[in-house]
């Protein structure tokens, strides 16, 4: 089991940047791991995973401007932002796919 934590959301202007960090209890070498992001209301919706040697997949919405990465030895799970916008408002998560390993999310709001 793994547990996570989420940090580095806020409040960004359009066309700004974030970069969040996921912080996991263990190991994460041989997990596939997903950002998620849900609003109030709405189904949480995966928008980034990665896993493998270097296997990575977006949401089609985010494409081009998310990057998902990983440091093992910091057990850490980052999604950088650019270009975002007011319809990425959310509460970003991350768990092992196929898991709810949910931490307390970070909020990330895009808003001028």
């Amino acid at each position: 089991q793994q547990q996570f934590a989420e940090s580095g959301g806020g409040l960004v202007q359009p066309g700004g940047s974030l970069r969040l960090s996921c912080l996991a209890s263990g190991d994460i070498s041989s997990d596939l791991i997903g950002w998620y992001r849900q609003v109030p209301g709405i189904r949480r919706e995966e928008v980034a995973r990665v896993g493998g040697r270097a296997f990575t997949w977006y949401e089609e919405s985010v494409k081009g401007r998310f990057a998902i990465s990983r440091d093992f030895a910091k057990r850490t799970v980052y999604l950088q932002m650019n270009n975002l916008k007011p319809e990425d408002t959310a509460v970003y998560y991350c768990s092992r796919i196929g898991f709810a390993e949910w931490g307390q999310g970070t909020q990330v709001t895009v808003s001028s």
